[in-house]
């Protein structure tokens, strides 16, 4: 199935979850934040959270400093 991560078209499995794709990315949950159709995910929500076709995700990064 085809979903846009951070406006880049990419091919992924059928019933990719979140946390997969967290994992498939190589990314750290903890430092991170998902949308998906604009909408807010909830940390909580990423292992049962499944993609579908067409689907828009943004993932931003938390960077700390000071």
């Amino acid at each position: 199935m085809h979903v846009i991560i951070n406006g880049d078209l990419q091919v992924v499995h059928d019933g990719l979850t979140i946390a997969e794709l967290i994992a498939q990315l190589g990314l750290n949950q903890r430092r991170i934040a998902v949308e998906i159709n604009r909408e807010i995910i909830a940390r909580e929500h990423y292992p049962q959270r499944r993609l579908n076709d067409g689907d828009a995700v943004e993932i931003v990064h938390f960077i700390g400093g000071g």
